[in-house]
């Protein structure tokens, strides 16, 4: 009774977690015309990425430390409070402050979600459930645009934030009982104090410096040089102190395990390339294919039903198969799916291009819960919390340079086509050249095609366009946006490529059945090679690893 009153603490966290990721996009319109604000939108989301994105492997290392239970409901609480603050906002500076609450608590919960169920399972059991986990992942990208329009319209863009309250309060509570009991690994509490604070100077700057790059400052203004150099200098620092620390948060010991480090590479490489094609993908339904930001939307969702049902299936039979396997097949989906979006064109149907990407979505569902499993098994309990937060990190930093390399590749990609095949189709036609009244925009366009994209995003600006002006200027400029976005997404099949190849030096590496572990008597014990690492097991039945015996000896901590 108690491991079910954990789970439904689990999946309610992960879900209203998960759920705020994509509910606030869809209140932005209206949050901008309440508070203002427009040129400083994309840090409500930036700074929440900033801080859940550093705070993980700390999070990771706390739990280990202090035990799940305490740094668990911790996240809820203050995920809890920023969403709070976040509904009380008089302006857009206050909400992006308390969106970095927000995602300190959110970047301690979903990495730990995972590695709970990496506590409370046998290796043959987790696997299913962090697939179903990966699914209420899916579940909430899928609801949370519907459920965020729902909230704008007929109660306020507040009730976004809000609605995390009493699904927090629910979740906290079953997740303060359901760990009652809980086995601290450790008595010893020694915090690597420097080690977390290099980490956070070297993550937050270099994120930034990757960020405000090329958007806000030149690459080679002293401002992204300065952050990019502080963020090189300060990772050098942070590896100096972790090989010396008693208790690093992020051991460098770890990466000599070759499944952390093949699987982390993977899940990195998985980010780079699928995180910033994401950002181009509604620019192609959109700009090039011409359907509404609701339909473009829409061509999302089977994606993620599709990531659903791939990532229970892989969840059950990551444990029948080697890892490497695992990630080969889905990287390998991947990449197809990024070769066939890479032809598409202006004559691509709709339909087309949601079958180009629920392609990707499957393979996204063949990788998830097989990252987290393969760490999981092999390391030790007393690891398992900063090994598996470090796959959560690895993932989001991929995702986070992915969308800087994947954005310069189309910038600089996007003048060329643009000077080979727009500019010299529009030249001398009246009205576009010369005094017409599109000359100003075309002139700009040399320099910044982005301004003519962002064009087609626009049904209001197109209709301020004479009709015998459309005829001549959409097509090419159509084209030469879908020849852009064609380098940007075979630079991503090449990034997953890398993956299916890093991936086969994991070697055989699998979730061993019980039946193929060598059994060792060990005082009074008896042992089990699981995978790569040994836990200590009862012959009898599977105990789970987070949980202690009560006084009585014989009595697992967690009822089923």
């Amino acid at each position: 009774m108690q491991r079910k009153v954990l789970l439904v603490g689990l999946f309610l966290g992960l879900f209203f977690s998960s759920l705020d990721q994509t509910i606030v996009g869809t209140a932005m319109p209206r949050i901008i015309g309440e508070l203002g604000g427009l040129s400083i939108m994309t840090w409500v989301t930036t700074v929440y990425m900033l801080t859940s994105t550093t705070v993980v492997p700390i999070a990771g290392k706390l739990a280990d430390v202090y035990g799940r239970r305490l740094v668990y409901v911790s996240g809820i609480i203050l995920f809890m409070i920023g969403s709070a603050l976040c509904g009380t906002s008089r302006n857009m500076t206050e909400l992006i402050l308390f969106r970095g609450l927000q995602g300190i608590g959110g970047g301690i919960m979903m990495p730990l979600a995972m590695t709970i169920v990496g506590d409370i399972f046998p290796p043959q059991e987790r696997g299913k459930w962090q697939g179903a986990m990966g699914a209420m992942f899916g579940l909430a990208s899928i609801v949370g645009p519907s459920i965020g329009g729902w909230l704008v319209d007929y109660a306020s863009w507040q009730w976004v934030f809000y609605i995390n309250l009493p699904i927090g309060i629910l979740a906290a509570v079953t997740i303060y009982l359901g760990l009652q009991g809980e086995k601290r690994f450790t008595d010893k509490v020694v915090i690597d104090y420097a080690g977390a604070v290099s980490l956070i100077i070297a993550t937050v700057t270099m994120l930034l410096g990757f960020n405000l790059g090329e958007t806000d400052y030149a690459w080679l203004s002293w401002q992204i040089i300065g952050l990019l150099g502080t963020a090189l200098i300060t990772w050098i620092i942070f590896a100096l102190i972790e090989s010396r620390a008693e208790d690093p948060i992020l051991s460098l010991e770890l990466f000599k395990n070759r499944v952390f480090s093949i699987t982390n590479i993977v899940g990195f490489l998985m980010g780079l390339g699928m995180f910033g094609a994401f950002m181009f993908l509604p620019l192609f339904l959109q700009g090039v294919i011409g359907v509404s930001a609701t339909a473009s939307g829409n061509a999302m969702i089977p994606m993620m039903f599709a990531m659903i049902v791939t990532s229970i299936i892989a969840g059950r039979i990551v444990t029948k198969v080697s890892f490497r396997s695992m990630f080969a097949a889905g990287m390998g989906i991947m990449a197809l799916s990024f070769y066939l979006l890479s032809t598409m064109t202006m004559a691509t149907t709709l339909f087309v291009a949601t079958f180009y990407i629920v392609i990707l979505g499957l393979g996204m569902g063949i990788i998830m819960p097989t990252v987290t499993l393969a760490v999981q098994s092999a390391f030790p309990p007393e690891q398992r919390g900063v090994a598996t937060s470090a796959t959560q990190f690895f993932r989001s930093i991929g995702g986070t340079l992915g969308m800087t390399i994947l954005g310069v590749v189309f910038n600089n990609h996007s003048r060329a086509i643009m000077e080979q095949e727009f500019f010299p189709v529009v030249q001398g036609v009246a009205g576009v050249t010369g005094g017409g009244p599109l000359a100003g925009i075309i002139n700009k366009a040399h320099t910044d095609p982005q301004s003519l994209f962002n064009m087609l995003l626009s049904p209001e600006m197109l209709k301020m366009i004479p009709a015998n002006l459309q005829q001549v200027l959409l097509p090419p400029l159509k084209t030469a946006l879908a020849d852009s976005l064609h380098l940007v997404f075979l630079v991503s099949m090449f990034i997953i490529l890398a993956g299916v190849l890093i991936s086969l030096f994991m070697g055989n590496a699998k979730v061993e059945s019980k039946a193929d572990r060598p059994v060792v008597e060990e005082a009074g014990v008896t042992l089990f090679a699981e995978g790569l690492a040994a836990e200590t097991e009862i012959a009898a039945e599977l105990v789970p690893d987070l949980i202690g015996r009560d006084k009585r000896g014989d009595k697992p901590g967690i009822e089923e």
